[in-house]
């Protein structure tokens, strides 16, 4: 049993949720590298310890911390044979396959900026990330038409990038695993002007561009420390086992599930790349690898307890959790009474690592993301910098000066004007709208720019959303507000229907009652538009700025 957790906290084990938050603290090291100081270090200690179990349905791979250490060693020395040197920007959209990590560790051992992206990536996407983030390398797939895209930008510009694929040849393309096989096992730790600092930048992501452009978040080397408590305190994972958490490497959430804290920590992790989403496959590959910790956002949830899960042995599943939007209570519920697990829910940010979550001592509450972290003061404000009362809706806030934190965002990247935005005042600003009940949980109301006013309330769209994902012929949904001279906003829900339900007044009529019902009556959607689909970001994460701008364009041609 090894975990390096020690070497980087003041204390491992806490009695309750109290003394964690009152007395959990980093231990910041000098110069801190994630690469050298953690996944080096395991190879050192243990060379059987393992790392990475990975599976596709076709080829499985495991790496021990010490192949790890080797293979990123030459991956290292191959990245810097092309060129890749130290604050280098290179751009992944690798999906799930191995080489994200063995990419991840050799980078941060170079001392290059990574920026994880999706493989959905269109080409106005490629070319904005291109010139924004003055991309110098590509690491990817072979997917549909990604590789053009790339090189069609790359033209387009008049700049020759470093172009690496993985799986797949591709004519044009540097192979990668053919291509390390040359290059030395041993890489030594820069020294000098060529080692990272704590304050050096580890990776950018390009926000989900909900609203506007998307804006480059600046991680430091620092930002690994402060998933520790992601890991060990919300995620509970255990040291020699197995973690899995259901996120494209393209994501923020996968670098939250699927490396730092995890690996602190001393767990492995378990990746399961699938080319298409398939519930029960992911399920029995959890149960067949036995996996011990369980991470998913509650669209996956929502999926899982729609397969046919039943009778399932998830003995060996010692805890699940979710982030990235709010858990309908209705799916909580379905889940325990399947699997007999209680999901825990937390809330963070791609600026941030976990910032409230349902910590292992604390017992969850249906719809409540958990309690604040240990790592920053949270505080609750309202529009004028005021604390509010329990019980009262306000932003969350860190009160935390500008400056390198673990576990928080350094700045929006070549977007000072953007930081003093959610930064000021010895604050940063979430943007995002809770409220704290009256034994200390928070409770997820919404984006401060998605609460809807109507007739004197105000209405956060998560809670309504849950109400009507609740009746049995709604799949998906989502609330904003249109425009009404008499309230100033009215509720309105547009829906996707599942299989077997046709639009109908008659269904409108069913499914408002249903939310008078569920939650209180003032909430209902007194506007009702059943859709094919709603619009989403390429992260999944719903438009509802396009929702309210196309209901502001109709009423404007009517």
């Amino acid at each position: 049993m090894t975990h390096l957790i020690g070497d980087f906290v003041e204390r491992v084990e806490y009695n309750s949720y109290e003394d964690f938050k009152k007395n959990f603290k980093i231990k910041i090291p000098e110069n801190f590298n994630f690469a050298f100081d953690v996944v080096d270090k395991y190879a050192e200690i243990d060379e059987n310890k393992m790392a990475l179990v990975w599976t596709n349905d076709e080829e499985s791979h495991s790496f021990t911390f010490s192949e790890l250490k080797k293979i990123s060693n030459q991956t290292a020395n191959f990245f810097k044979s092309l060129g890749i040197k130290k604050e280098d920007k290179v751009i992944l959209t690798l999906k799930n396959r191995y080489e994200f990590w063995i990419s991840m560790v050799a980078l941060h051992k170079i001392g290059a900026i990574a920026i994880p992206a999706t493989h959905m990536l269109k080409r106005h996407d490629i070319h904005y990330r291109i010139t924004n983030a003055e991309i110098k390398a590509v690491i990817s797939v072979k997917e549909d038409v990604l590789l053009p895209n790339y090189e069609s930008v790359e033209e387009e510009l008049g700049i020759e990038l470093i172009k690496i694929v993985a799986g797949d040849y591709e004519e044009g393309w540097i192979p990668f695993m053919d291509s390390i096989a040359e290059f030395s096992e041993e890489f030594e730790r820069p020294t000098g002007e060529e080692a990272t600092r704590n304050d050096s930048t580890l990776i950018l992501y390009f926000t989900s561009g909900t609203s506007g452009e998307p804006k480059m978040i600046e991680h430091t080397h620092l930002y690994p420390l402060g998933h520790i408590p992601t890991a060990k305190y919300w995620q509970n994972v255990v040291d020699d086992g197995l973690h899995h958490t259901a996120a494209d490497t393209g994501w923020g959430k996968a670098v939250w599930g699927n490396i730092y804290g995890q690996w602190i920590s001393g767990t492995a992790i378990f990746i399961y790349d699938y080319v298409r989403f398939n519930g029960i496959k992911l399920i029995e590959h959890l149960i067949n690898h036995k996996v011990t910790t369980f991470c998913a956002p509650p669209t996956i949830h929502r999926m899982l307890i729609k397969e046919n899960i039943e009778g399932y042995d998830f003995s060996n599943i010692q805890t699940v959790t979710t982030a990235g939007e709010p858990l309908p209570g209705s799916v909580s519920d379905k889940f325990k009474e399947i699997t007999g697990l209680r999901i825990r829910e937390g809330f963070g940010q791609t600026e941030s690592a976990l910032l409230i979550g349902t910590y292992i001592w604390i017992e969850p509450k249906l719809e409540s993301v958990g309690k604040p972290t240990p790592l920053f003061d949270i505080e609750l404000l309202d529009n004028d910098g005021n604390l509010v009362d329990v019980g009262h809706r306000g932003e969350i806030c860190l009160k935390v000066p500008q400056g390198n934190y673990p576990g928080l965002l350094k700045r929006y990247y070549k977007n000072p004007e953007k930081t003093d935005e959610i930064w000021y005042d010895d604050h940063y600003h979430c943007g995002d709208t809770v409220w704290e009940d009256e034994d200390g949980y928070f409770h997820f109301y919404g984006r401060t720019d998605d609460i809807i006013k109507s007739s004197g309330y105000r209405i956060g769209p998560y809670e309504v959303e849950s109400a009507v994902l609740s009746h049995p012929a709604c799949s998906h949904c989502a609330i904003t507000g249109v425009p009404d001279e008499l309230r100033g906003q009215l509720v309105k829900a547009t829906i996707v229907l599942n299989k077997g339900y046709e639009p109908s007044d008659e269904l409108i009529k069913e499914i408002q009652n249903h939310v008078k019902q569920t939650t209180a009556p003032y909430k209902y959607p007194r506007v009702i538009e059943f859709v094919d689909e709603i619009p989403e970001t390429i992260s999944g994460k719903i438009k509802r700025a396009e929702i309210r701008n196309n209901d502001i364009k109709k009423a404007q041609n009517e």
